[in-house]
């Protein structure tokens, strides 16, 4: 193998390699299938946190690797949601407001058409929001406060957050 080639190669055979040993799910993050998720966001009366992903989709596993993963991220997460994975191209069975879903139907129900999407629930269900696609951990941690400390319930806008946030306001 010539050097030029090895050196195209050998780089993306590494990534390659290194992506899919990557971990299915983020480690130290406590994950529940949906219906066990809703059940116990019930009785502890926080918002669900709902990780749509797939097998095959690297930024699913970005946001494993680099988000979720975050200490920060994952004491947020710990403190005030209970958090859902949901694989969009299974059948595992799954219940929402009385009718019988799959994780694939379920999936569409929400209207779901990229991956990864983060959908936001209320403790009791209720759609709160769906976030498509890879967000750094210094983002996602702003969004988790939006939404875990109840601005969105007290009608302020994510962008007046963010800026409350960064001018220091509170």
């Amino acid at each position: 193998m010539n050097r030029l080639l090895r050196s195209l190669v050998l780089p993306f055979a590494t990534a390659l390699a290194l992506a899919a040993t990557a971990p299915a799910h983020a480690a130290g993050t406590t994950w529940k299938d949906w219906n066990s998720g809703l059940k116990d966001a019930a009785a502890a009366n926080k918002p669900v946190l709902v990780d749509v992903y797939t097998d095959w989709c690297t930024w699913c596993k970005r946001m494993d690797a680099d988000v979720y993963t975050k200490p920060e991220v994952k004491q947020y997460i710990a403190e005030h949601f209970v958090t859902v994975k949901l694989n969009a191209e299974y059948t595992t069975q799954a219940k929402y407001e009385g009718k019988a879903y799959t994780s694939r139907t379920l999936a569409e129900r929400f209207r779901v058409n990229g991956y990864p999407t983060t959908i936001f629930l209320k403790s009791d269900g209720t759609h709160i929001a769906n976030v498509p696609g890879y967000i750094p951990a210094d983002r996602f941690l702003l969004l988790l406060r939006y939404i875990g400390e109840g601005y969105i319930d007290k009608g302020v806008t994510y962008d007046e957050f963010v800026k409350r946030e960064s001018s220091g306001e509170n």
